[in-house]
């Protein structure tokens, strides 16, 4: 007869089991904080934004940019190497701010994941149809580009089911090729059209931009670039070593990342206005593309369905982690009998971001104005959650007494800049993204209310975690 054996202080189940523990490699981990960032399509129009407002002293934004960056990775990895959690950052946050900045972190990040889902597949529809549009005229059509969207739907659902193995080599490859095809189109234009200063440009107010001014600027867009590089959080419970790759690859994404933008930024710099039409899929069209535009939109469009597919598996596993929490729905909380992935929230996430992505452009909205909507919201949620991460980190530390000042230095300067960026953001934003943002808060205070009526004690033990049961320490058992 088998004895099972019980040991005190262990669970004989994990509060996250359904999801399959311990099996994706560190690569795979790494190529799911890249892929989330698009560091393709970053790459290719980034850039841009902040030369017009930077001018040469774009790469020193960036730089900038990547040093906050770098500090927010640092707060992270306090947990990371601490705990696994399929909730992410909103786990983390857990730790030390509690339920109510668990709360606030789980919202940024459902509101964040989803708004870069829906922008991912906005962009690739949008890229796409113009690609097409040079063979089909009729690809023009937001009909056409509808399709697309439902299209890509399809596949990255299908894909996220399967599981993250699988999409993790799908994401890999598609990055690495995108990244190239994109980097060897920039060093040849840099080649072809030769050094000359970029054309002066002016600021919102009138004043000419650059100096200072332009550098504090510049910082704006730059960190949109690198939202979504914490996303590997997500698959503590699934990775194997979680403690050690987890972590890993968050600094490693942040640290090639910042690399690539800033090869970009200086081949942009070297072939200034050559790559205008590259970028906007606005021309595509009309018979003026060249086929450096070309290949670049080619590589923009796989960047973004890489970026929708990693995503929406950060997006799935916050949905199940809350599920678990007891403050969504318990459904979401049930996963796939074979592939042990979210199947279901992957069914009820997915029909929901297409509907977000069609919406704008069947309703007659410029296409620029869609994508960069969706994106300005995913951008404030992430530096939202960022935020409260970095305030989280020493409160955790200190908590357990393994405070340091190395930490509190990175989360407080983190935390300030972050901050200052949301203010100036905020304070520039239009009636539009300002009427989004209002209706957003109220929603989640609604919410918060809700739960604290009726699921209290959720609340209060918000932040779901991997934890080591008897089956780990005893297998035979």
């Amino acid at each position: 007869m088998t004895v099972v054996t019980r040991i005190p202080g262990l669970r004989s189940r994990s509060p996250v089991a359904g999801l399959r523990r311990r099996t994706l490699s560190p690569l795979g981990v790494f190529a799911q904080s890249v892929a989330t960032t698009a560091p393709a399509g970053a790459m290719a129009s980034t850039p841009l934004l902040v030369i017009a407002v930077a001018g040469r002293a774009a790469p020193v934004s960036f730089a900038v940019a990547a040093v906050v960056v770098g500090l927010v990775a640092v707060c992270i990895a306090v947990f990371a190497r601490r705990m696994a959690a399929a909730g992410g950052l909103y786990s983390f946050t857990a730790q030390g701010l509690g339920p109510g900045g668990a709360y606030a972190c789980a919202v940024s990040m459902v509101v964040g994941y989803g708004m870069l889902v829906a922008a991912a597949f906005f962009g690739v529809s949008w890229y796409g149809s113009a690609l097409l549009a040079r063979v089909w005229a009729a690809a023009d059509a937001p009909v056409v580009a509808a399709g697309l969207v439902v299209v890509l739907a399809a596949v990255v659902a299908v894909c996220a089911v399967r599981g993250i193995r699988l999409a993790g080599r799908v994401m890999l490859v598609i990055e690495s090729v995108s990244i190239a095809l994109i980097l060897g189109v920039l060093v040849a234009l840099a080649v072809t059209a030769g050094p000359a200063p970029p054309a002066p440009v002016t600021g919102g107010a009138g004043g000419a931009v650059g100096g200072p001014v332009g550098v504090v600027l510049g910082v704006l867009p730059a960190l949109a670039a690198f939202i979504g590089f914490d996303s590997a959080a997500a698959l503590g419970v699934e990775a194997r070593r979680p403690f050690a790759s987890v972590p890993r690859a968050i600094g490693a994404t942040a640290a090639v990342t910042a690399v690539l933008y800033l090869v970009a930024t200086l081949l942009l710099l070297a072939a200034p206005g050559a790559t205008a039409g590259a970028t906007s899929p606005s021309s595509a069209g009309d018979g003026s593309l060249t086929w450096a535009a070309l290949l670049m939109d080619l590589g923009i469009v796989a960047s973004f369905g890489a970026c929708a597919l990693a995503a929406l598996t950060t997006l799935v596993r916050v949905l199940f982690s809350l599920a678990r929490d007891g403050v969504a729905p318990a459904v979401l909380g049930r996963t796939h009998r074979r592939h042990l992935t979210p199947s279901v929230a992957i069914a009820v996430a997915v029909p929901v971001l297409v509907v977000v992505a069609v919406a704008g452009g069947l309703a007659g909205a410029a296409p620029a104005a869609v994508f960069s909507g969706l994106l300005a919201v995913a951008t404030l949620a992430f530096l939202v959650t960022y935020v409260l991460v970095c305030l989280a980190a020493p409160r955790f530390l200190s908590r357990i007494g393994e405070l340091t000042r190395g930490v509190v230095v990175a989360a407080v300067v983190a935390a300030g800049a972050l901050l200052a960026t949301l203010v100036v953001v905020v304070l520039n934003a239009g009636v539009g993204l300002l009427v989004t943002l209002g209706a957003l808060v109220l929603v989640g205070l609604a919410g918060w209310l809700v739960l604290r009526r009726r699921r209290a004690a959720a609340l209060r033990t918000m932040g779901v975690y991997d934890e080591t049961t008897t089956a780990d320490v005893l297998p035979a058992a």
